[in-house]
């Protein structure tokens, strides 16, 4: 069985519904792998620990261990993970790299940028030019969220009509930034609302809600 290190017990507010475990949780949703939840404490330090350093060398979650096989890195964990199961992920050799192209654009193209915005908006950088950066930002980030959107002309998902693993890894980097940033994209927000409609979404939100003692809906 698969074990999944996730977060556990508190965590900042500004991190709620946005860590990175959540990939790895929806991916094992959608594929009906059966896994459990190994919760670490962030607060009490247990992701500094020696024991789960020798798991993850930057000390981060996710990680998941597969009888043995130990994995790090939320987008190279989801491509094993469709890999593994044989969906998500189409078999021929220029779909894979279709469906990998986008998991790549999402975590290194857009998702640097969009953290930047998110962590002037939640007050985490405070010095005086921040403003001014945020708009350096945000016009930055128009030009990636705009080739997404013509990515998504036509066809519901960014390889085209089926659902694989490089949605997931996008739409968890549009939770991450003001929903203002991503408005003036329509096919984007139709796109996200699509996306987290899917069933496999919701157990994963109600999963990390219960993990981490939250409200209802708390981490939506």
């Amino acid at each position: 069985m698969i074990t999944l290190y996730g977060f556990g017990r508190q965590l900042p507010e500004l991190a709620i519904g946005h860590t990175r475990d959540l990939r790895v949780s929806w991916a094992l949703e959608e594929l009906g792998l059966p896994y459990r939840v190994r919760a670490l404490d962030l607060q009490g330090g247990e992701l500094r620990s020696e024991a789960y350093t020798r798991i993850s060398p930057f000390q981060q979650v996710p990680a998941i261990d597969d009888d043995g096989f130990v994995l790090t890195e939320s987008g190279a964990i989801v491509l094993y993970l469709a890999e593994k199961a044989g969906r998500l992920i189409p078999a021929e050799t220029r779909g894979r790299a279709e469906v990998t192209r986008w998991c790549f654009a999402a975590l290194t193209t857009l998702e640097p940028t969009l953290m930047q915005i998110a962590f002037i908006d939640a007050g985490v950088e405070t010095d005086a030019d921040a403003p001014q950066r945020r708009s350096v930002y945000v016009e930055r980030a128009g030009r990636w969220l705009g080739g997404m959107e013509r990515q998504l002309f036509g066809h519901p998902y960014l390889a085209g009509e089926d659902f694989t693993v490089a949605d997931i890894l996008l739409t968890t980097v549009l939770r991450g930034v003001d929903a203002g940033v991503v408005a003036p994209f329509p096919r984007l927000v139709e796109y996200r609302r699509r996306c987290e409609t899917r069933a496999a979404w919701q157990r994963t939100l109600e999963e990390y809600e219960r993990r981490l003692n939250l409200a209802p809906g708390r981490a939506h």
